[in-house]
């Protein structure tokens, strides 16, 4: 595994076993356990885990998640610690390194950032340029269903455009913070918009920034 995701999964497994399996999230209506469930299933059943795109894979991958949340939370936390399967994708380096740092480093901040006392961690100038790196290829992916264009700025002025179109909305942040607004944490975010206070209104609400 990387060093960054590697890192980020230790962490979110430890941030779940300090919370417990009822606590909250900012997944809507998902608890500690719900979320524990969702990073097990999507690594170790992908024949399942396809449902969280493809609608017609929906039913089985509520079936195989139920089976997961019905075990108890200190295996599905044994289950992220101990890392994928060697039949899983997930186990070979570089799928690793392109799909686990911002899944990881989103999810142990949807534990975090849901509690009431949470503070913002200080993140080394190399990891936040491999969020940055990331989030350069999916921001149009997160962005498709915006409603306005919508640019995404690091505050030494690099950009990424996550939508075309008008009016546009600039949202600058550091990687870290730009990540969770573009992955539709728009709340939980440490970010500054400018453009249109209409738009800005609307993409502060919209449920269709990321997956």
């Amino acid at each position: 595994m990387s060093t960054h995701a590697k890192r980020e999964r230790l962490l979110l497994a430890d941030l779940l076993e300090t919370a417990g399996p009822e606590a909250p999230t900012l997944c809507e209506g998902w608890t500690t356990r719900d979320l524990a469930a969702h990073v097990v299933v999507r690594e170790r059943r992908p024949d399942a885990a396809g449902g969280i795109l493809v609608k017609q894979l929906a039913s089985r991958l509520e079936r195989v998640t139920a089976e997961f949340l019905a075990k108890p939370y200190d295996e599905l936390i044994g289950l992220i610690r101990t890392g994928p399967p060697r039949f899983s994708p997930f186990s070979l380096k570089q799928v690793d390194e392109m799909s686990n740092v911002i899944e990881f480093y989103v999810h142990a901040e949807d534990v975090r950032r849901a509690q009431p006392d949470w503070t913002p961690r200080e993140l080394d100038p190399v990891f936040q340029d491999a969020l940055w790196s990331r989030l350069e290829r999916s921001a149009r992916l997160m962005g498709r269903g915006v409603p306005t264009g919508l640019v995404l700025r690091r505050p030494d002025g690099q950009t990424t455009v996550a939508r075309r179109g008008a009016p546009v909305v600039t949202v600058t942040g550091q990687p870290s913070e730009l990540v969770m607004f573009a992955y539709g944490r728009q709340g939980a975010a440490k970010v500054e918009l400018e453009g249109d206070e209409n738009a800005i209104a609307r993409l502060r609400a919209t449920k269709q920034l990321g997956i």
